[in-house]
């Protein structure tokens, strides 16, 4: 008989069957976890396993999904404790044949792995997502842009919204108004934009109680960031342009 972790590699090899733990939340609010046994030979990522069990053992069982190619941001949720986006988790990769899947936290749960995802883009809004230009807008060509200037800011841009650094955030956990670390990444992509000159706005908005200063600059959101965003390298340059920002006000004044 084989021990130790050998042993149990091979036992996870040998076995047919994953078993999903899912917790599921009713109408009413009662929560329980129900378990399922998919086979793996019919799957190869989690979201291709909660597909299985709505296609074929409850159709009762609510899950969100689109694009299965890690592009749409839907489908995040906690697999075995952490925040991942379910179409790119490979099952067999995680070392183990019991998974056990639950809505993301920090938002409310509409339905089973169903948050109410409009408080993220609420917040996401806050921080004026958008080109913002001082002229009258009347121009003779478009911005132009050179690849230096569009790299500055190309890795701030992949953001896509799935809200998995919200679930990872524990500011988020304990301050629902904090701002968060999604909506000021997407501040630093428009500020670093040559083409855009509203900084001013968001760093005012930003520069608040609710925003760099509530970072404990833990790092779990740039972690669980399935894009490599890293949101909060992302907060501590938002931080000393906050800070230029502050001082040039006070020399504007004098």
């Amino acid at each position: 008989m084989e021990t130790g972790s050998k042993g149990i590699l091979s036992e996870i090899m040998t076995r047919t069957e994953y078993e999903f733990s899912v917790k599921r939340k009713d109408d009413r609010g009662n929560v329980r976890y129900s378990r399922y046994m998919v086979p793996k030979d019919r799957i190869s990522t989690v979201l291709e396993g909660l597909i299985y069990i709505t296609e074929n053992l409850d159709q009762t069982l609510s899950v969100r999904y689109s694009c299965r190619m890690e592009i749409c941001g839907s489908c995040g949720m906690e697999i075995n404790g952490k925040p991942k986006m379910a179409c790119s988790t490979i099952a067999s990769k995680l070392g183990t044949d019991k998974i056990r899947i639950e809505p993301l936290k920090h938002y409310d749960v509409v339905k089973d792995l169903v948050v109410d995802i409009d408080p993220f883009f609420e917040k996401y809004r806050e921080g004026l997502p958008y080109i913002i230009r001082d002229d009258d807008g009347n121009y003779a060509s478009e911005l132009k842009q050179t690849p230096e200037e569009f790299k500055e800011y190309e890795k701030y841009s992949m953001c896509i919204k799935c809200g998995l650094c919200l679930d990872a955030c524990p500011i988020v956990g304990t301050d629902p108004d904090y701002i968060g670390p999604a909506a000021m990444a997407g501040v630093l992509r428009y500020n670093l934009d040559s083409r855009d000159q509203g900084s001013k706005y968001r760093l005012e908005i930003i520069n608040g109680e609710e925003g760099t200063s509530r970072c404990h600059f833990v790092g779990e959101c740039s972690e669980a960031c399935p894009k490599g965003v890293d949101p909060s390298f992302a907060i501590q340059l938002l931080r000393s342009q906050g800070l230029k920002h502050e001082i040039g006000k006070i020399f504007r004044r004098e």
